[in-house]
């Protein structure tokens, strides 16, 4: 799983905080990538961050939906 980020980013820090701790839980690894550092990524994501990738493919962005991502990590 990876969260795409941005340096300075409010809701990245809240996001990834979220992430570490269900992450944590459900013994699942996690990295972060920061979305400047990536022209592709960029592209893609933009101003549209954070966005959660699980297994490459978009999950969700701005905001954790705990419930749906404890569902997804756990199928």
């Amino acid at each position: 799983m990876t969260v795409v980020t941005r340096q300075g980013c409010h809701l990245c820090e809240v996001a990834e905080a979220e992430v570490e701790r269900i992450c944590g839980e459900l013994a699942v690894p996690w990295e972060t990538t920061d979305v400047d550092a990536d022209p592709e990524l960029r592209a893609e994501y933009g101003e549209r961050v954070p966005v959660i990738l699980i297994d490459g493919e978009e999950h969700g962005y701005w905001r954790v939906e705990e419930p749906r991502l404890r569902a997804a990590l756990t199928r």
